[in-house]
């Protein structure tokens, strides 16, 4: 008997989203997996939609505002667009909303198991993300 798998797809939970502008056109990005941690960031196996990140060596990290701008991993690069299941340890590209309307209190509420998130000010933004 051959060994079956069942798996659910879908794009998560997109009520973070402001508006439409910009889902078209995410940018692609390869996201570094050893910079999350499976227990606080994707203890179901998925990362979620909405998860603001940064670059860091060309490579998308959790930003993390407490680190400021000398690392990079305190300049909002933008948010994942869609859930993304994580497979093992090699990096995978994904899709990066960088431009468009993020309601922040969505963002916060999708990430409170594992991280409070507030609007980043002007410097740490390095999207063109207006925040609602």
């Amino acid at each position: 008997m051959p060994k079956l798998q069942t798996e659910n797809f879908g794009s998560g939970d997109q009520t973070w989203l402001g508006s439409t502008h910009g889902i078209r056109n995410a940018r692609t990005v390869v996201l570094d997996v050893s910079a999350f941690t499976k227990a606080t960031h994707y203890p179901d196996g998925y990362i979620p939609s909405g998860t603001p990140l940064a670059i860091v060596g060309g490579l998308a990290v959790p930003y993390d505002p407490t680190v400021g701008t000398t690392t990079g991993a305190g300049i909002l690069a933008g948010h994942l667009l869609t859930d993304q299941k994580v497979v093992g340890t090699q990096d995978f590209g994904v899709p990066l909303f960088d431009h468009g309307r993020v309601i922040a209190a969505k963002v916060a509420a999708i990430l409170s198991a594992w991280s409070s998130f507030v609007a980043p000010a002007g410097a740490k933004n390095g999207s063109n993300i207006l925040y609602v």
